[in-house]
C-alpha cells in the first residue's frame, strides 16, 4: 500500500490561487486592524478555500519490479590470449555469486564479439549491448557490466547516444603495462602494373612506449623478415616507431603477396599481430593488336568492335582494300588510301605487339614472305600470340599456309570448303580448356545434343598436325584449334562466320565470351591458364584448385610459415577441375607446388585471424572506455596485478583476480570506488489500484464552514 495526497481543484487553477492572494490580503488587514473575529474569518476563508481545492488521499496498490543488470561478456580473439580465457570464466562465476545475493535483481547475459566466420569488424560490445536492450525497459536497468579488454572499437562518444540513464563498468581482464609488438600497415597499394614496383609504408609498434618498457627492452631496433613469392627471405633492421618504406614488385598478373614477420621478444603478449600480409593485384598495361583484314567482309567489325570494346586493348587495325596487282588506271597521287606500312609493323616494331590477327587474309603479294618468317619467329622464339580466323581463303592457292607461317600453324587445308549448316559444340578436350570451360549455352541441348547456339553455314575443312581441339563444326571437323609453338601461340579459327552469332542470327552464341576469352588466353592472361593451380583461404581454412587437361593429376605440396611441409591429394570436381580444403593451424603464407606438363605449378595464400583488426593491438587498457564510464558514474576495475615482465603463469589461481564487491545504491551519483562498483535501484513499480478518499466535501464540509462563519458572525456582535 502507497498514500500520496493530493488536490483536485474544482475551479481553474489560476482562479484559485487568485483567489487565495485575495484572501491572504483581506485576512493581513483584519490582522493590522486588530478587527474582532479576525481568527475565526481567517478559518471560514480556509475552510472555503479548502474546499475549492478539494483535497483527497489517494491510496495505490503498487507491485514493485525487479532491477535488470546486464552484463556482457567479451569473447573476441584477444581475449583468448594470456589467461585472460580462464580470467573471464573465473570473473562471471564470481559474478554469478555476487548477482544471485542482490534481492529483486534480474540479470541478462550477452555475449559479446564472438568471432565468427568472415567478421571483420573489431570488438562490437556496444553493438551487441543495443540488442540486449532492445527489451529491457529502461527505467529498470540497474547498470552494465563489461567483462572484457578494454579493447572495444565501437565505444559511443557521448553517454546520452546509451539511451539509458544507468551506470557502466569495465572489468578488465588484462593486466596493466603488458608488453607487445605489432606491425602497422600505414599505407599499401591494391594494384601495380606489371614489372613495376609501388611503395608499401609500415612501422612497428610497442607498448607500453619505450619510456615504461623494462630496461631489458630498450633496444629500439628490431629484426623484419620480408617473404617475397619465389625469392629468399630479406632480413631488415627497423626502428619502432620509425616509419620503413619497402618495394613491392609485381612480377605477374594476378593477386602479388608480400609477408612481413617481426621477430619474438621475450615477454611479449603475442606474436599473431608479428606478421603482416600485403595482397595487390598485378594488372597489366594496356595489351596492343594488330588486326590485319584481308579485304571487307561481313565479320570484319566483328572482331574490330569486340577489340574496341576491350578498355585493356590498344587496337592497330588495317584493312587491305587495294591489292598492289590491282590495276585500273587510277594515278597513285589520286588515291585517297592509306599506304600499308608493312616494314614498320612487321619488321621494325613486330615485338611491340602482344597478339597478330590475321582476319580471312589470303597471300596475294602485300606481305613479302620475309615478313612471315618474323611472324613465324616472333612467335615461336619471343612469345608472340597468333590468331588467324580463316574463310576460304585458307582452302586456296592464296593461303597462309603455303607461307613462312606455315610451321606455326596448327592445321593443313584439304582445299575444301564444307557449305553446310552446323552447330559449334565443343569437345571433351573443349570441356576443360577455359576458353570454352562452361561457355554460356552450351549447357542447354536440343534433341541432337547441340548446344542452344544458332548455325554457321561455312568452314575450311583442316588435318589437325599439332594442338588441340576445343570446337568442333561441319561433320565433326575442327572448328577451333590451339597450339603453344616454342615460346608463343597460336589459334586457327576455321570459319569465318562468327559474326552470325554477333548479329544474333537463330537466337546467336557467345561470340562475346569466346572470342574474348581466345584472344586473352593468345595474350597469356594467368586466369586462362590450361594447366593452373590455385590456392584461398578462409580464416584457417585453404583451399587448393587445381585445373588441367590432364585425367589425374599429382599430389601438391604445401609449405606453412614454419617451414614444415605436407602432401595434399586433390579429388576432381569434373570438366578438369581438382579440388581439395585443408585446415592450417598457425596463420601466415602458405606456399603450394605441384609438377604439370607445363612445369612447375606454384600458388600462395594467407591464413589468418578472422579479425585483423581486433589482432592489430591486443594489450589490455582502460583508457578507451574510461570517457564513457566516468559520464555513467561507473568505473573500470583492473582485476589481476600489474605485468612485471616476467613470464604469466600457465595456470591462473584464484588468488591472482580480485573481484569488486558489488552494491545497490538508490541516490547516488558515484557508483564505483576502492574495492567495489554499484548498481542504481530503480525501484521500479506497476500500479494494480488506486483508491481516492475526498478530504473535504459533503455536509461535513459544508457544516465546518457555516460554524466558522456563524461563530465569526458572534464573535464580531459581542
Amino acid at each position: 500500500m502507497n498514500w500520496t495526497f493530493n488536490f483536485a481543484p474544482l475551479i481553474p487553477q489560476a482562479l484559485l490561487w487568485l483567489m487565495i492572494a485575495i484572501a491572504a490580503i483581506l485576512i493581513g488587514m483584519l490582522f493590522v486592524r486588530r478587527s474582532r473575529g479576525a481568527l475565526l474569518r481567517a478559518l471560514a476563508l480556509a475552510a472555503l478555500l479548502g474546499a475549492l481545492a478539494n483535497p483527497a488521499l489517494r491510496q495505490e496498490e503498487r507491485e514493485s519490479l525487479d532491477n535488470i543488470a546486464i552484463v556482457v561478456m567479451d569473447e573476441s580473439a584477444s581475449q583468448s590470449l594470456e589467461q585472460r580465457t580462464p580470467a573471464t570464466k573465473y570473473i562471471r562465476a564470481s559474478l554469478e555469486q555476487q548477482l544471485k545475493k542482490i534481492p529483486k535483481l534480474k540479470v541478462k547475459w550477452v555475449t559479446g564479439a564472438r568471432p565468427s566466420a568472415g567478421t571483420r569488424r573489431g570488438t562490437t560490445l556496444f553493438e551487441d549491448l543495443n540488442t540486449a536492450l532492445k527489451d529491457t525497459p529502461p527505467d529498470r536497468l540497474a547498470g552494465v557490466i563489461m567483462v572484457t579488454d578494454g579493447q572495444v572499437h565501437d565505444v559511443p562518444k557521448d553517454a546520452t547516444e546509451l539511451g539509458f540513464d544507468a551506470p557502466v563498468h569495465s572489468l578488465l581482464t588484462g593486466r596493466r603495462n603488458e608488453f607487445d609488438r605489432r606491425i602497422e600497415v600505414i599505407k599499401a597499394p591494391r594494384y601495380g602494373i606489371i614489372g613495376q614496383t609501388r611503395t608499401i609504408e609500415l612501422r612497428v609498434r610497442q607498448a607500453p612506449d619505450q619510456k615504461s618498457a623494462p630496461a631489458s627492452r630498450e633496444n629500439r631496433s628490431v629484426l623484419l623478415r620480408l617473404r617475397r613469392q619465389g625469392q629468399p627471405d630479406e632480413m631488415r633492421q627497423v626502428q619502432i616507431d620509425a616509419p620503413v618504406d619497402i618495394e613491392m614488385d609485381f612480377p605477374h598478373a594476378g593477386t602479388n603477396i608480400v609477408e612481413f614477420e617481426l621477430e619474438a621478444a621475450n615477454g611479449e603478449l603475442t606474436t599473431a599481430n608479428n606478421r603482416a600480409v600485403i595482397a595487390a593485384q598485378g594488372v597489366r598495361e594496356n595489351l596492343r593488336v594488330l588486326l590485319v583484314s584481308g579485304e571487307p567482309h561481313a565479320g570484319e567489325r566483328t572482331w574490330r568492335n569486340l577489340l574496341k570494346s576491350d578498355a585493356a586493348v590498344d587496337l592497330v587495325h588495317f584493312t587491305i582494300l587495294r591489292p598492289p596487282q590491282k590495276q585500273d588506271g587510277t594515278p597513285i597521287n589520286e588515291l585517297s588510301l592509306i599506304a600499308f606500312p608493312t616494314r614498320e609493323l612487321f619488321s621494325q616494331r613486330i615485338r611491340d605487339f602482344d597478339l597478330i590477327i590475321f582476319d580471312h587474309y589470303e597471300y596475294r603479294g602485300i606481305l613479302r614472305r620475309l615478313y612471315f618468317e618474323n611472324i613465324s619467329n616472333y612467335v615461336a622464339k619471343h612469345g608472340g600470340a597468333l590468331l588467324v580466323a580463316a574463310g576460304d581463303d585458307y582452302s586456296g592457292r592464296s593461303s597462309l599456309f603455303r607461307t613462312p607461317l606455315s610451321p606455326v600453324l596448327p592445321a593443313i587445308p584439304t582445299g575444301k570448303v564444307i557449305e553446310q549448316p552446323f552447330k559449334a559444340t565443343i569437345t571433351s578436350d573443349g570441356e576443360k580448356h577455359p576458353v570454352t570451360r562452361d561457355l554460356p549455352g552450351s549447357e542447354t541441348k536440343n534433341a541432337n545434343g547441340e548446344p542452344s547456339w544458332g548455325r554457321w553455314f561455312r568452314q575450311v575443312d583442316v588435318r589437325t598436325s599439332r594442338g588441340r581441339t576445343i570446337l568442333n563444326g561441319a561433320r565433326d571437323k575442327p572448328l577451333l584449334i590451339l597450339d603453344r609453338n616454342g615460346k608463343g601461340r597460336v589459334a586457327l579459327l576455321t570459319s569465318d562466320q562468327a559474326w552470325l552469332w554477333a548479329r544474333g542470327f537463330e537466337g546467336g552464341g557467345p561470340h562475346t565470351d569466346l572470342l574474348r576469352r581466345l584472344s586473352h588466353w593468345l595474350m597469356k592472361e594467368p586466369d586462362l591458364e590450361e594447366e593452373r593451380l590455385i590456392a584461398s583461404a578462409r580464416d584457417l581454412k585453404l583451399t587448393l584448385e587445381r585445373f588441367s587437361m590432364e585425367e589425374t593429376v599429382g599430389d601438391v605440396t604445401l609449405s606453412g610459415p614454419d617451414g614444415k611441409a605436407r602432401s595434399v591429394s586433390l579429388k576432381s570436381q569434373g570438366n578438369g577441375l581438382f579440388k581439395a580444403t585443408v585446415e592450417v593451424t598457425l596463420p601466415g603464407l602458405y606456399k603450394a607446388e605441384t609438377k604439370a606438363t607445363s612445369g612447375t605449378l606454384r600458388a600462395v595464400a594467407h591464413a589468418g585471424e578472422d579479425d585483423p583488426r581486433e589482432m592489430s593491438d591486443v594489450v589490455s587498457t582502460d583508457t578507451l572506455l574510461k570517457p564513457l564510464l566516468s559520464k555513467t558514474g561507473g568505473g573500470s576495475v583492473w582485476l589481476r596485478k600489474a605485468a612485471d615482465g616476467t613470464p604469466s603463469p600457465t595456470r591462473l589461481a584464484a588468488t591472482d583476480l580480485t573481484i569488486p564487491r558489488i552494491s545497490m545504491l538508490s541516490n547516488a551519483k558515484v557508483f564505483a570506488g576502492q574495492g567495489w562498483i554499484g548498481l542504481k535501484d530503480r525501484e521500479a513499480y506497476v500500479t494494480r489500484g488506486v483508491k481516492v478518499m475526498p478530504l473535504f466535501d459533503g455536509l461535513l464540509a459544508l457544516a465546518l464552514m457555516l460554524s466558522l462563519l456563524a461563530l465569526a458572525w458572534w464573535r464580531e456582535g459581542k
